[in-house]
């Protein structure tokens, strides 16, 4: 394996938009050095979030790359959310370009 190659875990939280603000503060307050926001749409135990009304029934697709036990950190503080809202988060091992 190439020397700039590093390991990481992609954390991926899948929710409803109204909860951006929260997360990102979550994700800093864990130390997260970076993050990406993306529209979603589609449909699971929810219903279906179709974004076609901006800020009603709409999803975001929220991911970063930080440490194991960063996202074990994560994990912990999201299951409270998990209760009261439309929300999974997976996490999967990674190999690529990033600091």
């Amino acid at each position: 394996m190439s020397s700039n190659i590093s390991q990481g875990v992609l954390f991926t939280i899948i929710c409803e938009t109204y909860l951006q603000d929260r997360l990102i503060h979550l994700l800093q307050t864990v130390g997260v050095s970076g993050y990406t926001v993306i529209p979603a749409q589609g449909a699971g135990s929810h219903g279906r979030r179709m974004g076609d009304i901006a800020g009603y029934n709409t999803n975001i697709e929220v991911k970063t790359i930080v440490t194991p036990e960063k996202s074990d950190q994560l994990l912990d503080e999201l299951d409270h959310f998990e209760i009261d809202h439309a929300l999974i988060a997976f996490r999967q091992k990674v190999d690529g370009l990033f600091d």
